[in-house]
Formats: structure tokens, sequence, C-alpha cells
């Protein structure tokens, strides 16, 4: 469990900043530029002083104001992963690495062969940092804080100078660090896809204050969350068990809601569990039952809420049977299909849209 409840003034700056999560797992601090962000995770690493507050993970007190306990950074055990790498730039990789083992307390856990195995670093040991890619040098710089054997890793948008094929070539890595290590993770990012993949809990900070916080499929249905993605990247976000493979289309079947998503995952095995962004723009509408169509996805369920979305459109949310979706629609659309609470309807996806939008959950 990691426990977070801080303030801090700077200037006419105001962070006051409270969540709690559980652990294992991977925390994401979500919201735009200037919400106060890499404040909190400098509060929480022991690099920044709170005004008031306390930090608790698992049974470690790492900060009470209240009862004079403020544990020095060096000793909080917390591994930190900045924006740019911060490597020493005249050590090799394998120099690097070192250094990090050797700020690690006795009793190691984590070992360089791992870091190595789950990093894909055994080929970049003998090489400098000026000979590695953007996204090598954030591999490496992972490596460094693990070595460290820290209890906690702050990740503050570690992807954010990688253009989009390096930041691709990352994220995967990170999933694995997830997935293998029990580390819990804070993760910084104003990019929802990165925590879309990686993060099971999300805290939205707006104007220095927690706003929300909760699970990644109730988080992307938040307003605030919506403001902050984009239009065309507003959506649902459902979790589901592979059923199987579909005989006709070698499509993988995911249970969703009391439905299922036919998706392109050819290497999930039955049981796993996948998360779907489904997105708003990518759903039709239908009040009666879709036949001869190339839709591969159809779930039947019932409109639970109609919002507006702009001056044309509605978000119309469907309940699929404990799950929800949401569909973009004109207004002209929504009244001339009577879309209200509570009428039933299918939301129909094309599996090619969910293509580049299905990963494997925590």
């Amino acid at each position: 469990m990691l426990e977070v409840r801080v303030t801090k003034s700077l200037g006419s700056f105001a962070l006051d900043v409270r969540f709690q999560s559980p652990t294992p797992g991977v925390v994401a601090l979500f919201g735009r530029s200037g919400c106060g962000k890499t404040t909190l995770v400098n509060i929480i690493a022991g690099l920044l002083a709170a005004d008031t507050g306390r930090i608790v993970l698992d049974d470690a007190v790492l900060l009470d104001k209240e009862r004079g306990v403020d544990v020095p950074a060096e000793r909080r055990r917390i591994g930190y992963v900045f924006q740019d790498s911060r490597l020493f730039p005249h050590l090799r990789v394998a120099a690097n690495l070192r250094y990090g083992e050797r700020r690690a307390p006795p009793g190691r856990f984590i070992g360089m062969d791992t870091v190595a195995d789950l990093l894909g670093l055994g080929a970049l040991m003998a090489r400098r940092t000026h000979q590695l890619s953007g996204g090598e040098r954030q591999r490496v710089a992972i490596g460094r804080a693990l070595l460290s054997q820290p209890r906690l890793l702050l990740l503050d948008e570690p992807l954010a100078s990688l253009d989009a094929a390096r930041r691709e070539e990352v994220l995967p890595y990170l999933e694995g660090l997830r997935d293998h290590l029990a580390i819990p993770m804070v993760y910084v990012s104003h990019n929802f896809e990165e925590i879309l993949r990686l993060a099971n809990h999300v805290v939205l900070i707006e104007g220095g204050r927690t706003a929300a916080e909760g699970g990644v499929a109730a988080m992307s249905l938040n307003p605030g969350v919506r403001s902050i993605v984009g239009p065309d990247a507003v959506g649902a976000v459902v979790e589901g068990t592979v059923a199987g493979v579909d005989a006709d289309s070698g499509l993988t079947r995911i249970r969703v809601g009391q439905g299922e998503l036919k998706v392109q995952a050819p290497r999930a095995a039955p049981g796993a569990h996948l998360r779907v962004q489904v997105l708003a723009r990518d759903i039709i509408v239908a009040v009666q039952p879709p036949t001869r169509t190339s839709v591969r996805n159809m779930l039947a369920g019932r409109v639970s809420a109609v919002s507006g979305d702009d001056t044309d459109a509605d978000l119309i949310s469907i309940d699929i049977g404990g799950a929800l979706v949401m569909a973009r629609v004109t207004k002209a659309a929504s009244r001339e299909l009577g879309l209200t609470p509570g009428l039933r309807v299918w939301a129909l996806v094309k599996s090619v849209s969910l293509r580049s939008h299905t990963f494997t959950a925590p």
C-alpha cells in the first residue's frame, strides 16, 4: 500500500495531493503540464521538503511531519528515472549499471543478469552512452535505478523526450518490469496511451490538487481525463479474459461484460487478461439487431447516459453488462434513433479499429 498526503507552497503555486493505492502495481500520475506531478514525485523521493503531510510505503513511514519523521532521500530506497537519462557520459553501459549496484543496501534481490535480460541490455554493455539511441539510454537509466534495489520506483515522464518509434521500443520493456518484478512504481505522464498500457491505478491532478483517482477503466470515463486526451482519444477502457480463437476469422475472443470482443492478439493465451481501449469515434450504434455486416464486434447493451460532447455531437454511454463503452454520434442521429437512457442498443466496432488498442492488463 502506498499512501501519500502532502502539501507544498512554491510561490503562487500550491500543491495539495492525497491518494492511496494498492501495491505492487503501477500508479499513474496524470495531468496537464504544470499541474504539480514532478513536484509531487520529488517530495516522494525526498528531494523536496513537504510543508505538511505523510508518506507511507507498506509498513515503512517515509514522512510524517506531525511526528517529526522525514527519512533522508538516500535512505528511502527509492529509484528515480528522470525525463533525461542522466547517465555518466565518461562510463560505459556496464559501469553506469554498476553505479546503481554500489548504491544498493545489503540483501540484494535484483541481479545484473536479471536486469540485462528484462531490459535487453546484454549487447549494450561495452558501449559508451553517446553510442546509444534515446530509447537505449532510458533502458540503461531504468536498469541503474533497479540495481539500487529500490522498494519503490519513480518514473517522471521517462518517454517524453523520445519520438514515437523509440517510445514503442521502450514500452514493452516497462510492461515486462511490471509483470515480472514485484516493485511498486509511480509513473508520471500526460500521455494516456502510456498509462493505458502500464498502470492499474490513476491519480488525476488538476491545478496541484487530486481531482479523482481509481482504476484505469473507471478513470477513462472521467470528464477531466477526457478533457486532457482530446476528442479523438475519448473512449472507454474495458478489461476481459481471453476465451479462445474464433475459428472463422482467426481473431482472439475476449469476454467483456456479457458479450465478446474479437481482436487481433495472436500471442494471447486462453485465460489471459487483456485491456482494450474502445474509442468513441469507432463505435456505431444500432437500435435493431444488425444483420449481414462486415463488422465483427456487436455488443448488446442499454443506453445508460446521453451527454453533449460538442455543438454537433452527443456521447452515448452504453452498459454492455457490467462494463461501459461510449459512442460519439451526431445530435441529429441521437434524436432520430431516440437514444435515451434505458433503450436497448447494439454497439458495433470493427476489429481493425482495436488493432493498436489491445494490451496485456496488469
